[in-house]
């Protein structure tokens, strides 16, 4: 394919993770360094930013500043939950997106997210092709839910896990510090997939873990979970149970909602979960008159960068660097994603392309064969599936005992 020179945009969407950054780095640093693109520019608060034409000029930034955004947590370039309405049914913000590019001589737009964020990027490159506007269209895979198709895992999700995991095994510790019985639930992220929750059975691999842990993927019976909880509660004087915000009854209703009718919901139609744990610590209290502690580890999740995998930071860097290379060379209408293999016994990740098509609102599951028998566990194959994954201690640098994060100047492109 033939040389395109033009100016490219990075934007971030969805929510954030502990290692997002590392990908648009990755992004950002390379573009910079390509012969063929004119112009970085970072798109404030992702695709409104392109909307509203808020444009960051990202050759403005200090190189030596900008290397602290793979250890800063968060969407340093800002985030947003926008939906693109289908060109054919309203083509309003492509129209407007079209004359940003055109005014920025636009030719490689590169988009951080998850599903929904695919979701628009796959929009944005079938219209641009459509309208005859060269322009090379890459996805850059973002989300601590690790529910993207086709990829073998998401950047993000590694260092969310290994969090979860640790804070179990700390809140194991804690549970069991006095002679007097407790009942604890934790809730972890996970709206339709359970990959988050299922990071809870590390702990149990290293001895320090939950006696129950639930996942979506299976309906959820609220009267079998207190039965279960006591059971354990009565033979042990402790019961630490792990469940996903998305758990859902066998109507498909969300056990949220037992105790929170009517959930707010976001601009994609998704239910704003939260509130579960303290719902069946409740329950739980009810029913054995135990001592309860509901704990939601909510946005702690996917911002606690202290607790982040190398390996994680270094395949996410990697992820928008390949994003970047891959257009140059002629690639477009892609996600970059990641295929595992070994190599001498030793984990190995390879990138390795999908159409956007195919992983765009498209979600991946834990498989039913990774649950034990009475699926409220993982087994081995889980925890070979994930242990590689959260290998590797943070070199996030620190001043004063505390975390050195970046501090861009966010000069606006004219």
């Amino acid at each position: 394919m033939s040389e395109l020179k033009g100016a490219c945009i990075i934007g971030q969407s969805g929510g954030p993770t502990s290692v997002i950054n590392a990908s648009a780095y990755g992004a950002i640093k390379t573009a910079l360094e390509s012969d063929c693109i004119t112009a970085v520019y970072g798109a404030e608060h992702g695709i409104k930013g392109v909307l509203d034409d808020k444009l960051l000029d990202m050759g403005k930034e200090d190189p030596k500043e900008l290397e602290y955004m793979k250890y800063t947590p968060s969407s340093a370039l800002g985030s947003c939950r926008y939906k693109l309405k289908n060109a054919e049914d309203d083509d309003t913000d492509y129209k407007r997106i079209l004359e940003i590019f055109k005014k920025y001589n636009v030719r490689y737009f590169f988009y951080n997210g998850g599903n929904d964020s695919m979701d628009t990027c796959n929009k944005i490159s079938k219209y641009m092709a459509k309208s005859g506007w060269e322009c090379r269209v890459m996805g850059i895979p973002k989300t601590i839910d690790n529910d993207l198709a086709g990829t073998d895992h998401c950047p993000g999700y590694a260092s969310a896990a290994k969090y979860i995991a640790t804070s179990v095994m700390e809140i194991y510790r804690d549970a069991r510090v006095y002679d007097t019985g407790m009942i604890t639930v934790i809730e972890a992220m996970g709206r339709n997939a359970g990959w988050l929750t299922a990071a809870a059975s590390l702990a149990n691999y290293k001895g320090n873990g939950a006696d129950l842990i639930y996942l979506p993927e299976v309906d959820f019976d609220l009267d079998a979970f207190l039965d279960k909880v006591e059971e354990i509660y009565k033979k042990n004087g402790k019961c630490i149970a792990v469940v996903s915000e998305g758990i859902k009854d066998k109507n498909g209703k969300y056990i949220s909602e037992y105790g929170a009718e009517n959930l707010a919901k976001d601009s994609f139609g998704h239910s704003q979960l939260g509130g579960l744990a303290s719902f069946l610590a409740n329950a739980a209290k009810a029913r054995t008159g135990a001592k309860v502690r509901g704990i939601e580890l909510s946005l702690l999740q996917r911002c606690a960068a202290h607790c982040a995998s190398q390996t994680d930071i270094d395949e996410s860097f990697a992820a928008g660097k390949a994003a970047v290379e891959y257009a140059v060379a002629g690639t477009t209408d892609r996600m970059v994603g990641f295929e595992r293999s070994c190599e001498d016994g030793k984990y190995k990740c390879n990138i390795k392309l999908f159409g956007l098509t195919e992983v765009a609102n498209a979600e991946k599951k834990v498989p039913l064969d990774w649950l034990n028998e009475t699926k409220d566990g993982l087994n081995e194959k889980f925890v070979e599936y994930a242990l590689p994954l959260i290998q590797g201690e943070t070199k996030l640098p620190k001043e004063d005992g505390l975390p050195r994060f970046v501090q861009l100047r966010k000069v606006y492109a004219k």
